[in-house]
């Protein structure tokens, strides 16, 4: 199939669109903002990062504080996640606003968002001053998962998360699992009958 090929641009999809918790529920301000530009950097130790505006409102909070949590979003907190992406910290309580719970979190002193199933909580190691964001290096300190997410054996179970994707200024719901890290190499068995 023939391909139209356009000057590079960021167009990378789908992509998750967490919403970011910063701030100190007890001293100081708390914000939500929502981000697109995230991911895992490194296992061993875990460390993600996210890529924030210096003009965001956020940006200084967290650049401050040194912590973010990382709320993962699901189909049902879309919305809040559309519009915590479009409106300032500085004019509006975006947990107030979006019906959001501020839940203590476990490591750091931000809070984290009791209505997301899983919230990473995060430490800032580093940050790398890029062209229109500044990246936020962290190191994962903790990783709060919803019960209902696990099977009977502990397993996570993100399928069972209804999760969200952005793609290209659209949201999407994750679809079917389509098989699982190693599946393409996996050897069949045989059925083999007893006589």
């Amino acid at each position: 199939m023939p391909k139209v090929s356009w000057k590079g641009g960021a167009l990378l999809a789908p992509l998750p669109p967490v919403l970011v918790s910063c701030g100190n529920s007890e001293t100081g301000e708390t914000n939500i903002l929502t981000v697109a530009w995230t991911g895992i950097i490194n296992t061993k130790p875990p460390r993600t990062y996210i890529s924030v505006r210096p003009c965001r409102h956020s940006h200084h909070i967290i650049k401050e504080s040194g912590e973010f949590v990382l709320n993962l979003t699901t189909e049902s907190l879309v919305k809040s996640a559309d519009y915590c992406g479009i409106y300032t910290g500085k004019k509006v309580d975006k947990f107030e606003k979006c019906h959001l719970t501020r839940e203590e979190s476990k490591v750091v002193s931000c809070p984290s968002i009791a209505e997301s199933p899983l919230s990473i909580e995060c430490k800032v190691t580093q940050i790398i001053p890029m062209e229109s964001h500044d990246m936020f290096l962290a190191e994962i300190v903790a990783v709060n998962v919803s019960e209902e997410l696990l099977n009977s054996d502990g397993k996570l179970c993100l399928d069972r998360a209804s999760l969200a994707a952005f793609a290209h200024g659209e949201y999407f719901a994750l679809g079917k699992k389509l098989g699982y890290f190693g599946y393409s190499t996996k050897k069949k068995t045989k059925n083999k009958r007893k006589k």
